[in-house]
């Protein structure tokens, strides 16, 4: 850098006197920083108590009025709203105008959004499209804010540059700072509000109008909690009574989820609503995290299948053997399906910031209400005086036009007619002047009924506007059916739901002590391996009882559902793993966890909460499921050319399916029971109604590749329908059940132990009789069944027609007798009536 020259030094004038004012620079300093705070607190930050807005949200949805951006208007760029804004009322940055504008149009951040945005506003987990590329105009709930400005119900003050004028507060029809609430950090202090329901808030708000003196418990009756736009459950109310006392409180919210069969061989964790300001990628980043880092166990995967018609659908599925309680509550620890909301309701009350408890809150907005509806009266009462006192002016110079014409005519000047009227018909300058400055043409539209009619009616306005203006009590009834009307065009159900009881608290800390002292308080994350019946019903349902033994009320009629009618009942574990014949020889083997839980009525397991066994067993065409089996225990195996194979289970441990019997082409598989000793009984019923009764020693047992033997010679055309397996001394009976012509059938009850055994590939012995129209049987069972079943005396019966199978298959009567088991059979309350009244069975 050169160096300045003595010549130049010299060319300073030399009577310059130095003013070097020494100040104190911590001093500088507070006051700087304390203009700075003023302004961000005041102007920026901080929403007004009243209206509940930040400025820049007030100038937005001002402009937005001034601009004709009306519901029902069309949509204009973002750009321009932020631009009229940015140029005239906000001298700020265009994208803190845009963020602001962004979101009142947010559904997910607003309970009552108050733009009524188009295009791509953003999402939980994703932000907004450019202010060029969306639209936006004001939402309906906007005007509620807006309405009456031009009455002169809100104080106007000037804008940055003094060239426009800006409303101070909005009008506010509606509490905006409880429905929406808001957030923002000032300097030195922060508000965090939260929304509430407009129906809930309004109401609240109405009876305070009505009873000033209310109590804050008074006031909960109403208003019990804030409702969260992305809905979810908060649970346990303590921190939101501290919050509406003190202006300060915490709240827990979790998702709304419920534990669901997602697939037939696993059940999962469905999130439907997430807490307040929590976006599903945010919950799935989490999951992920913990898994990774063996905080969080038992989930095999999480699919979103959040979409725009069916909303948010989370699916957090759950490996086989986890128990879904255990893992949900994992989740709530250490993932965001549990956030907290902490509360505090700072906000500015005549340019001050206070924290507010709910009540001052409410009176503060009341108050302000209560004034703008006083002011816009008192403007509307200006008005419409000022009009009357034209109209009666126009009533007076009526009677007589054609004078007030000459007048007119023959005066020189303005000033000159102005005054002969007012001399010649009693007006006041107001009057006169009116009179002076009508057209010509709008002498034709005056008549005196007219006038007079709307002078009456002014006078009625004025009358009612003075009594409102007069009253305090009348004002706050008016203010009080002003918001109904608001609640009433606005208002939604809640959506967030309130529990003051923490039900999986217990669990939670479960979950906590087990990650600590690995050990189980109670609340186990794996599954035990209880014991369970898996049931398999005629119309091809599956499920398992949940953990227990089955109940007797399972085979009660009384207490059974649709589907109910079990073909199949296995005893088993929650961990073991059964087997699934078909009618091609094959076996399955299918695991327990895998198969759906059902539901519990009254004990009762129902079959409605089942799932399709075609689901978790894949059927060839042609192929039907016969019967589940224990995987541990000789099998009788009965086919309908009358073949009869015992088969020891000397399964393959490395698949997952195989062969049992080698069948001829023809031939299937048609029923398959446990046949663990020689000395239980096997009995056959055919399709033409002969039975034949043998005991299973003349059967040797074979493995997998054997094809069985004779059991039963069959008739010409007939065919083997049934295959009963009883232990030595059963009480066991006989059921069979023809079809009869036109719908008409037969059913018969006998104890097995009147038809006499014989030697095994025998024709056996006839064991229903057939009656008019019947030729074949439709049903046949063979087991131990309740002791009223016995009550026919082995004598045939007509059904009711309306319950006979109709087409001869035996599906309908499949369903409504049924076989319940290898030891119970039941009839339905549908067929245990005859047509005389008398029970079947």
């Amino acid at each position: 850098m050169a160096r300045r020259s003595k010549s130049a030094v010299s060319d300073y004038p030399v009577d310059v006197v130095e003013n070097i004012v020494d100040i104190d620079v911590s001093a500088e300093m507070e006051t700087s920083f304390l203009e700075y705070s003023y302004s961000v607190i005041y102007s920026r930050a901080l929403p007004d108590a009243r209206d509940g807005l930040k400025p820049v949200q007030r100038r937005i949805l001002y402009m937005m009025q001034q601009m004709g951006l009306r519901p029902d208007k069309g949509h204009v760029k973002s750009a321009r709203v932020t631009g009229e804004v940015m140029g005239k009322l906000h001298p700020h940055g265009d994208a803190a105008i845009y963020d602001a504008m962004v979101r009142l149009a947010q559904p997910f951040a607003l309970r009552l959004p108050l733009v009524d945005g188009h295009g791509n506003f953003g999402s939980l987990d994703d932000g907004p499209a450019a202010a060029r590329y969306t639209e936006a105009r004001m939402a309906p709930a906007a005007q509620a804010l807006t309405a009456d400005l031009e009455e002169d119900v809100v104080d106007f003050v000037p804008n940055y540059d003094n060239q426009f004028m800006q409303p101070s507060v909005l009008p506010a029809a509606f509490p905006n700072l409880l429905v929406n609430g808001t957030t923002g950090i000032a300097v030195g202090m922060a508000t965090n509000m939260a929304p509430h329901n407009l129906r809930e808030v309004i109401a609240g708000t109405r009876h305070l109008i009505a009873h000033p003196e209310a109590t804050l418990k008074d006031i909960m009756k109403f208003i019990p909690g804030p409702d969260l736009p992305t809905g979810g459950t908060i649970v346990g109310l303590g921190g939101i009574r501290d919050a509406y006392e003190t202006g300060r409180g915490t709240f827990k919210t979790r998702a709304k989820v419920s534990i669901e069969q997602v697939s037939p061989r696993k059940q999962g964790i469905v999130v439907t609503e997430l807490p307040y300001m929590v976006g599903p990628e945010k919950v799935i980043e989490k999951i992920k995290d913990g898994v990774n880092s063996k905080k969080l166990t038992g989930i095999s995967d999480v699919v979103d299948l959040t979409d725009r018609t069916n909303g948010l659908r989370l699916v957090i599925e759950i490996k086989n053997g986890f128990n879904p309680e255990a893992v949900l509550a994992a989740l709530y620890k250490h993932t965001p399906l549990e956030d907290s909301f902490g509360i505090n309701n700072v906000a500015l009350v005549d340019g001050q910031p206070q924290t507010l408890g709910l009540l001052d809150l409410m009176r503060v907005y009341i108050d302000h209400r209560l004034n703008v509806v006083r002011r816009r009266t008192e403007f509307r009462l200006g008005k419409r005086t000022d009009r009357l006192h034209l109209v009666e002016g126009l009533l007076v110079a009526i009677l007589d036009i054609d004078e007030v014409i000459q007048i007119i005519r023959e005066s020189d000047e303005t000033a000159q007619a102005r005054e002969k009227l007012k001399v010649v018909f009693d007006l006041t300058d107001t009057q006169a002047n009116h009179i002076l400055e009508l057209r010509l043409r709008q002498l034709t539209k005056y008549s005196r009924l007219e006038l007079e009619a709307e002078r009456d009616t002014l006078q009625q306005e004025i009358a009612e506007l003075q009594r409102i203006l007069s009253s305090d009590a009348a004002l706050r009834e008016l203010v009080s059916e002003e918001l109904a009307e608001v609640a009433e065009r606005y208002g939604t159900d809640r959506r967030t739901q309130l529990k003051t009881k923490d039900d999986m608290q217990v669990a939670i800390e479960a979950v906590t002590a087990q990650s600590k002292a690995k050990k189980s308080l109670g609340l186990a994350l794996e599954i035990a391996d209880d014991p369970c019946w898996v049931l398999l019903s005629a119309s091809g349902m599956m499920g398992r009882t949940p953990g227990k033994p089955i109940r007797e009320a399972l085979v009660d009629p009384g207490k059974r559902f649709k589907h109910d009618v079990f073909t199949s009942i296995v005893p088993t574990t929650a961990r073991g793993e059964i087997g699934a014949v078909t009618s091609a020889g094959r076996m399955v083997r299918l695991s327990v966890m895998d198969i759906a839980v059902l539901d519990e009525n009254g004990g009762t397991p129902s079959m409605a909460s089942a799932v399709k066994a075609a689901e978790l067993v894949q059927l060839a065409k042609g192929e039907k499921l016969v019967a589940l089996v224990p995987l541990n225990t000789v099998l009788a195996l009965a086919t309908a050319g009358g073949v009869i194979k015992r088969l020891n289970p000397d399964y393959p441990l490395n698949q997952t399916e195989w062969d049992i019997m080698k069948l001829k082409d023809d031939d299937e598989i048609v029923a398959a029971a446990p046949c663990p000793t020689d000395d239980m009984v096997l009995t056959f019923v055919t399709r033409d109604a002969k039975l034949l009764t043998f005991d299973a020693a003349k059967v040797r047992p074979q493995g997998r590749t054997g094809g069985g033997i004779a059991g039963i010679k069959l008739a010409d055309g007939d065919r083997l329908i049934a295959l009963g397996v009883t232990a030595p001394g059963d009480a066991a009976e006989v059921v069979t059940v023809t079809n009869g012509k036109d719908g008409l059938a037969s059913a018969k009850v006998t104890a097995l132990s009147e038809y006499p055994q014989k030697g095994r590939a025998t024709g056996g012995v006839r064991a229903h009789r057939f009656l008019t129209g019947e030729s074949q049987l439709a049903l046949a069972w063979v087991g131990v069944g309740p002791a009223k079943a016995a009550s026919s005396g082995g004598v045939a019966r007509s059904l009711p027609t309306e319950h006979g199978a109709r087409d001869g298959s035996g599906v309908m009567l499949t369903q409504s007798i049924g076989i319940v088991g290898p030891n119970y059979a039941a009839v339905s309350a549908a067929m245990a009536v005859s047509p005389e009244g008398e029970k079947l069975f």
